[in-house]
């Protein structure tokens, strides 16, 4: 068994475009998983992480897709993630497990939009990084600019561990700051690393670079300090060390430089995985919801969280990270949310959409279990008492679609589809339209949807009508209102009592409840059912009809009757209080505001922003590079609807755009 130190549980993540599943693509080859090169977009079988055909015909990848490698001494499971922001909960629950990340780059865009988003889940979850910026080979690729973009915009210490050989159509390689040499990549798909003397013009700028290397590395060794005042050389080991130990504390970003597609820079970017990445024994120990410490001891009782699920012909797919403990084919373990036993059936490693049955596996390990009844973010537990790892975050969707069956026989089919969805997926939503009846879908954006509807009809056969989209908008209110609510039912028999007090005021979380009843005015046991009452209120608000957000409800008194109050009573009277004091407050309607990033040539760089001033865009700024320019805006999603095809011939097809949900803002 490999020693646990010398275990990686990575992810790739990155925008939209840079290079991921290329870069999983060499990975898998160079590390012997595979045997030939696959690409994205190349014809042929398509990247092996890339399996689903939606996949293959978009391009892009939508699920995260889960394998392990072995490079030299160490075992890499690796997770290759979306980089649409349409299926963010993929990189959320992917990074929500993972010990280590690889942030990939553009070395022509830098940091984009998803970028961004990224950088901020990587954070969330404190999850080290190593940052490779790919399409070094590409016109306009600019690493140095790069570099600087990660230290504005993301805010992290990120430097070159490298120095690159050339760039754009001359780029041959890179010099390793740490050992002095230049790294070229020989043979018929770049599987040669070769190392050579420095090109004699390159030797000052090279020294130069590991200077600044040395200088920033120097804040966290006193040793390295110490030899650098002193003249003396310092030892490559000690780089290492503390190369490690500044990334494993987030204090420090190393930033390596290749081209994927090229087949340049994949095997040094590996080596840092094994140099610089934690191995679960590393990382932070995990705290539960019950705030218990866990550790990644094998001979300590089991904790696993089930963050990913897949609904197949033979039944569950459960990914699963174990953070403590040791699990076997047959176990049985409780389900912490559901106290329910489950029995342990089968055991596998997945490799994209391939298994390979196991016999056991501990602490560190990411696996699958068959047939497993559960939802996303279960806590799995052996021992007493049973815990809860604390679950992810789940973005809200922005728009929904109403679908309705072409044939009576389709029903049947589309409703397997859109449960076994709904499991599959946090962000995809379900529910029925009160007034029409129809189904509504609710997803993160268009493409999302798109995806969905899609699988229907290849996976169920099912055909649908698909109405026009619609924004999910959300109410709100704009000032303090008090409340002062008396329920009181008397029909024969027991009557129904309950009497609330308090005030609700504007906030910034989506909802908050305090409890400040004093001397029993109301009895403890009522107050789950206010709060439940008030909850309940949120769901649709008074102008249209919209959820609604932003509200801190005070619970200061009230009164109730020894025979007539019940739970039924007060969380009844907390609905109809809230309701009134809402009305009160100056509701009014949120709309959903996107973050529109436009890459286009130059010469159309006024047509764009024009176009995007016209949907009520806020322009927020631009960023000119070699013959075209980004432009970030901030533009409200019901205007962006169609926005691919409208930019495609403003632009002649040569611009591209991102969008991602930015904030709600008054419409």
């Amino acid at each position: 068994m490999i020693p646990r130190t010398r275990i990686r549980n990575i992810g790739i993540s990155a925008h939209i475009d840079s290079g991921k599943t290329t870069l999983s693509e060499r990975i898998l080859f160079y590390t012997g998983r595979i045997h030939a090169i696959e690409e994205v977009r190349g014809g042929g079988k398509g990247a092996t992480m890339d399996f689903m055909p939606e996949e293959k015909l978009h391009g892009i990848t939508i699920t995260s897709a889960a394998t392990t490698c072995q490079w030299h001494d160490t075992q890499i499971n690796l997770i290759d993630t979306p980089g649409h922001v349409d299926f963010t909960i993929e990189v959320e629950r992917a990074l929500r497990v993972l010990d280590g990340a690889v942030m990939v780059l553009c070395a022509v865009a830098g940091v984009q939009s998803q970028s961004i988003t990224v950088d901020r889940q990587m954070k969330r979850y404190r999850v080290p990084r190593l940052a490779f910026i790919n399409k070094m080979d590409r016109m306009g690729a600019d690493p140095f600019r790069v570099v600087q973009g990660i230290c504005d915009r993301l805010q992290l210490n990120a430097v070159l561990l490298q120095y690159p050989i050339g760039s754009e159509d001359q780029f041959q390689g890179v010099i390793d700051l740490v050992e002095m040499t230049a790294d070229y990549f020989e043979g018929e798909n770049g599987e040669n690393l070769v190392k050579k003397a420095i090109p004699e013009p390159l030797r000052d700028e090279a020294q130069q670079a590991r200077d600044k290397l040395l200088d920033a590395l120097s804040l966290f060794s006193e040793p390295m300090t110490e030899m650098l005042l002193a003249g003396e050389e310092i030892p490559k080991e000690l780089i290492w060390q503390t190369i490690r130990q500044a990334t494993l504390s987030l204090e420090f970003t190393p930033v390596l430089l290749g081209s994927a597609f090229k087949n340049k820079g994949v095997q040094n970017l590996l080596d840092a995985v094994a140099l610089y990445l934690p191995s679960p024994v590393d990382r932070e120990v995990v705290k539960t919801a019950e705030s218990v410490s866990v550790y990644p001891n094998p001979d300590a009782s089991l904790v696993a969280l089930a963050f990913k699920l897949t609904v197949e012909s033979f039944g569950q797919l459960t990914y699963t990270r174990i953070y403590s403990g040791t699990l076997k084919p047959g176990d049985t373990v409780y389900n912490s949310r559901t106290e329910q036993r489950v029995q342990i059936g089968r055991l596998v490693r997945m490799h994209a959409n391939k298994r390979e049955e196991l016999k056991v596996a501990v602490a560190g390990d990411i696996v699958a279990l068959l047939g497993v009844d559960c939802a996303s973010g279960d806590t799995f537990c052996s021992g007493e008492p049973l815990v809860s790892l604390e679950k992810m975050f789940v973005p809200e969707p922005v728009i929904t679609l109403a679908i309705t069956p072409k044939k009576q026989e389709d029903s049947d089919r589309l409703s397997k589809a859109l449960n076994r969805f709904q499991r599959e997926d946090p962000t995809f939503r379900l529910s029925i339209d009160p007034e029409s009846g129809a189904t509504l879908i609710s997803g993160m954006g268009e493409l999302h949807l798109e995806i969905y509807l899609e699988r229907i009809q290849r996976e169920y056969n099912a055909e649908v009508f698909v109405g026009t989209p619609a924004v999910a908008y959300r109410e709100t209110i704009g000032q303090q209102a008090t409340f002062d609510y008396r329920f009181k039912k008397q029909s024969g028999g027991p009557g129904q009592y309950a009497h609330i007090t308090g005030w609700i005021e504007p906030t910034n979380e989506p909802f908050v409840f305090e409890n400040r009843v004093v001397g029993g005015a109301i009895p403890k046991e009522y107050i789950p059912a206010c709060e439940k009452g008030f909850r309940e209120a949120m769901q649709s608000g008074k102008l249209q009809g919209y959820p609604v957000t932003g509200v801190k409800v005070v619970l200061d008194g009230g009164s109730y009757h020894p025979i007539d109050s019940s739970e039924l009573a007060f969380r009844s009277a907390s609905h109809q209080a809230i309701e009134g004091a809402i009305a009160k407050a100056k509701p009014y309607i949120l709309e959903p505001i996107m973050l529109v990033e436009v890459e286009t040539p130059n010469e159309f760089m006024g047509r764009v922003q024009g176009d995007l001033s016209s949907r009520r865009g806020l322009l927020l700024g631009s960023e000119t590079m070699q013959g075209y320019t980004v432009i970030r805006s901030e533009v409200p999603l019901a205007r962006m609807f169609g926005y691919s095809t409208e930019l495609r011939s403003l632009t002649s097809g040569m611009a591209t755009f991102s969008m991602e949900f930015a904030c709600y803002r008054q419409s």
